[in-house]
């Protein structure tokens, strides 16, 4: 970074680069709108930012974002513990939650199988979810990935591992309501609640 530049400025401009999508202009825009903010809300944005690192933790059962372990629907009784929901990220978790249709557990992957992103297996969390399968009264997986190549070869391998252990676990896919190549996160609620419905016998 350019040494015409505070410090504290050109180190922010560099954090933001770091993010996705992000390029130096672009960086470079929201580094001076920041210093353009009120100080009360930038303050806020500060505070915001620190507690996701300080106050936010994964479910140690499903691996969901939560502020404590077990998050609030491992812990709620009156979900159906023997139906779990694979879903690849925490944002598809809460689109589900919206369609009020849902009322079993989930398991969140944290990811898809990538190999041009060099995103294996081991990367996400499928040694835990077969971890769940085994010692678990789980009758039925619903397999939530994304329609897409990523989702469906992230589907299949979780099939294939969780079948090593458990050859009569019913196991499900998400009905092809929802478009290939789209993100359940972005889907309507009612989308959604047809897809759970229509959903389909795997193996």
């Amino acid at each position: 970074m350019t040494t015409s530049l505070p410090a504290a400025v050109g180190r922010l401009i560099d954090e933001f680069s770091r993010l996705p999508g992000i390029g130096p202009k672009t960086a470079s825009r929201l580094a001076f709108y920041l210093l353009r903010m009120p100080p009360a809300q930038a303050r806020a944005l500060s505070e915001a930012l620190r507690g996701i690192t300080e106050g936010i933790v994964h479910c140690a059962r499903c691996h969901n974002l939560a502020e404590s372990s077990p998050c609030p629907v491992c812990a709620d009784p009156g979900r159906d513990a023997g139906l779990v929901c694979v879903v690849e990220e925490p944002l598809d978790v809460q689109a589900l939650e919206r369609t009020h249709e849902y009322r079993g557990l989930y398991h969140v992957l944290h990811g898809a199988i990538s190999p041009v992103d060099r995103i294996g297996p081991a990367d996400l969390r499928i040694g835990e979810l077969v971890s769940r399968v085994r010692v678990e009264p789980i009758r039925e997986l619903i397999l939530a990935t994304n329609p897409s190549l990523e989702g469906d070869a992230t589907a299949m391998y979780v099939e294939r591992a969780v079948r090593a252990v458990n050859t009569d676990l019913r196991i499900t896919r998400l009905a092809r309501g929802l478009p290939m190549g789209g993100d359940i996160e972005y889907a309507d609620e009612q989308t959604l609640a047809r897809a759970m419905k229509g959903r389909s016998e795997r193996g």
